[in-house]
């Protein structure tokens, strides 16, 4: 691709020469990944400044560099822009020629359901006839190809090339505050951008809830001229995205308990995960494949957007029954003794709330908890957390969650404070998280329920005494070892 057509969207602020009209073989913003003729964009990253490396990037054969700094003296064309993370993105949409444009794109957002909402709505899309990519945070799918996710949004230069690689005529993505906040999404367009909820969450990233709020709306700013934004205004915060967007004319569709929603939820049963959905002249029951009050509103949002696919309504709700369920998510399993293990990767008061009320609409005769806190994150959530698991369940297990850059002697210690300051005699300190599991299961009895959240779908970052990478697995040794599955 030539310069001048790749750089025509860019605001540049100064440039040291004329580039002439030079043909561009590709990108990169890492100096490791550049070859001849590629454009190097530095950027100024959280350990690492990109601009420290453009001698590296020319050694190895760049040539035109893209920064934020004002580097006249800079061998080759250098230019200058005011954001290189949002000029890495535009740029990067123009290499691979604007890819959302030949795409039917929907953009999730939310603090819970992303995941759950995206495998349901491509469950009933590809039910229907419809191919459809995937990006998330447990996988990307493309042409039916899974690869690992590193985040839920992946970076502009993979997000760019996984969406021109896409064969598929629909992309489903999770779209993060991180993520938007970081410019990943920078030079995409989207036909429908959901909103689910939001909650405490990621506030020592971003600092306030309103700031939080604030790079959740940055999605509905890269609507399609037509598009149409998804809202669950059930959600206090949901509300006040309506009103936002509607005072900049763009058009909504909304979900929610009250008459004037579009889509009018009544008679919900969160007992059998049931709820009768109004519009119009239409009413119908929908129930949904997985259990609890917050997988309705997953199952409700996933619907409502499937509604503008020409889709009969009964073959989508049909297609609710058959889903399967998703890795991680309220994965429930049997034990022998009447007992029910649970899988989560609720990491969130509000998350954890909605799990634990299910289980008691479910007949849970008592409650263990098993969890843990996610070192040098978000520090502010964990009083509530705690108070609301000591409150709602019989028994709890603080564990670990990943390390990260904390030690392990912090963390224990940080476990211990929490447990004797927010807790009550009904918890205790198992450090080791398989060994804690092993507890819980050894000692429960039938019609008890037993809650693993935090980590769903991940694998360990740490080293435990039982052979096992995720709290899957354990389930599978501890149970399989003491002839426990049902």
């Amino acid at each position: 691709m030539r310069l001048q057509h790749l750089i025509s969207e860019l605001e540049i602020v100064n440039r040291n020469k004329e580039a002439g009209n030079i043909e561009i073989k590709g990108i990169a913003d890492s100096s490791l990944d550049v070859q001849d003729d590629y454009v190097f964009v530095a950027i100024k990253g959280f350990q690492l400044d990109g601009h420290a490396y453009i001698e590296e990037a020319i050694y190895k054969g760049a040539s035109v560099i893209i920064g934020e700094q004002d580097l006249s003296h800079v061998s080759k064309p250098y230019i200058q822009v005011k954001n290189s993370r949002k000029a890495l993105g535009i740029i990067a949409s123009s290499f691979y020629g604007h890819p959302t444009s030949q795409k039917i794109m929907i953009g999730i957002t939310g603090t819970n359901g992303k995941t759950t909402t995206s495998y349901i709505l491509k469950h009933i899309l590809e039910s229907n006839g419809y191919s459809c990519s995937l990006i998330g945070t447990i996988q990307n799918v493309v042409n039916g190809e899974v690869t690992p996710s590193m985040n839920s949004t992946p970076s502009p230069l993979q997000l760019q090339k996984l969406l021109a690689t896409s064969n598929d005529s629909v992309v489903i993505m999770e779209v993060s505050s991180h993520g938007l906040t970081q410019y990943r999404v920078e030079g995409l367009e989207f036909d429908y951008c959901l909103f689910t909820n939001l909650n405490h969450d990621h506030l020592d990233y971003h600092g306030s809830m309103e700031a939080y709020f604030e790079a959740k709306v940055k999605l509905f700013e890269k609507l399609k001229e037509n598009g149409m934004a998804v809202i669950n205004t059930d959600d206090s915060w949901g509300k006040k995205l309506l009103v936002k967007l509607q005072s900049e004319g763009k058009r909504c569709y909304t979900i929610g308990q009250s008459n004037d929603n579009r889509l009018q939820l009544t008679h919900i049963n969160a007992g059998d995960s049931l709820v009768v959905v109004k519009e119009a002249d239409d009413s119908r029951f929908i129930q949904s494949p997985m259990i609890g009050i917050h997988n309705i509103y997953n199952t409700v949002m996933a619907y409502a957007t499937a509604n503008f696919f020409p889709i009969n309504k009964n073959y989508i709700t049909e297609s609710i029954n058959d889903f399967q369920g998703v890795n991680g998510r309220f994965e429930m399993t049997k034990l022998s003794n009447g007992a029910t293990v649970v899988v989560d990767y609720a990491h969130t008061p509000d998350a954890i709330f909605h799990c634990l009320n299910t289980a008691r609409y479910y007949g849970a005769k008592s409650i263990t908890h098993v969890f843990g806190f996610r070192g040098d994150r978000d520090s502010g959530k964990r009083k509530e957390m705690l108070s609301i698991i000591a409150e709602k369940s019989d028994q709890y297990i603080l564990t670990l969650d990943d390390l990260n850059s904390i030690s392990m002697n912090e963390m224990e210690e940080t476990l211990h404070y929490l447990h004797e300051t927010y807790g009550n005699e009904k918890g205790k300190v198992i450090l080791d998280r398989t060994l804690a599991i092993k507890h819980a299961i050894e000692h429960s009895e039938s019609e008890q329920w037993i809650f693993l959240t935090g980590k769903g779908h991940e694998k360990y970052q740490q080293t435990y005494k039982l052979p096992t990478q995720s709290d899957k697995e354990t389930i599978e040794y501890l149970t399989i070892a003491q002839n426990l599955v049902e």
